[in-house]
């Protein structure tokens, strides 16, 4: 048994840190870029089979819960750049191949290698990706572990975006969500003690009033209740973890990550100026701190980072 552990404890850098060339030579997903994807065999690839996308996504992220290996795989192949994104089909892509991409941006976040340039050369169809990622974070579905973990990619998506304001396609997308028109979810008294407080905004809100295009208008509404909605939703899965009993360990790392995405848009000077008081109004940081996750052992980390304001 001696020889057996010692392997296994040599092991379990390589499981955690890189990956060795041999276990990438002998990877399933080598063979599957070789075919498909990879730049060294381009020549030989067979045709695109949207089929593949949705395999891997079941099989080497929903099956793996997530597994950082098989991501840092997919990535190493540049299975976004080649692949997902050339393919990418805007309103008609699959969810598969939506989450795929996430998951993709998500890792390269991590590995903090560049990101952006991929999508610069397609400013519209990134705006499909987004508006996509935006009606699947605050979409309805059951709090079950492989939901949640998808609605935290989502949610990591989007807080790379708000985070990436320099960057042209991401902040033409995110400044939407966050400007002045946002205040048309508040209540009208709190509208109005808001606007009377700064004059100067009260006449951009007048503007706002005139320009708006009826045609547009249900379009602009759905964008200016989003983050509205989305609070919403957090606080709904938030309200489903219990006092005492079991938790699902995923659904507290998405309201962890969530309050990690409202400190973000509050540190930032050009989401925090009109966000701020859409979030006060919405009572967020007063259901954290009442909340049963900061009083279980599971919500340490929630109870530290929600009590931010």
């Amino acid at each position: 048994m001696a020889p057996q552990d010692d392997n296994q404890a040599q092991e379990k850098p390589v499981l955690k840190g890189a990956i060795t060339i041999s276990q990438i030579n002998a990877d399933e997903i080598t063979f599957l870029a070789n075919r498909f994807w990879a730049p060294d065999t381009a020549n030989a690839h067979e045709a695109f089979n949207s089929q593949i996308i949705e395999d891997i996504y079941r099989k080497e992220i929903c099956d793996s819960r997530h597994s950082l290996r098989r991501i840092m795989m997919l990535e190493f192949s540049q299975y976004l750049e080649n692949y997902l994104w050339p393919n990418f089909d805007g309103e008609r892509a699959t969810r598969a191949h939506l989450m795929s991409i996430v998951a993709m941006v998500n890792e390269k976040f991590r590995e903090k290698v560049e990101v952006w340039k991929v999508f610069e050369k397609s400013s519209e169809l990134f705006a499909k990706l987004f508006q996509r990622v935006l009606e699947a974070c605050i979409e309805d579905r059951p709090v079950t572990p492989a939901v949640m973990r998808e609605q935290t990619a989502l949610l990591v998506f989007l807080n790379h975006c708000f985070n990436s304001m320099e960057v042209e396609i991401c902040r033409d997308q995110a400044k939407r969500l966050v400007s002045l028109a946002m205040w048309s979810c508040l209540q009208p008294k709190r509208r109005e003690q808001e606007l009377t407080q700064i004059p100067q905004w009260r006449k951009f809100w007048k503007k706002l009033q005139k320009r708006e295009d009826s045609e547009q208008k249900e379009k602009l509404s759905w964008e200016r209740h989003f983050l509205q909605n989305l609070m919403i939703k957090f606080i709904r899965i938030l309200d489903t973890i219990p006092e005492a009993g079991p938790v699902c360990d995923e659904t507290v790392r998405y309201c962890e990550r969530f309050v990690e995405f409202l400190i973000d848009l509050e540190a930032l000077l050009p989401t925090r100026r009109f966000f701020n008081t859409v979030m006060d109004d919405c009572h967020v940081v007063v259901r954290c701190s009442l909340s049963s996750l900061v009083r279980r052992e599971e919500g340490n980390l929630f109870a530290q980072v929600s009590h931010f304001s």
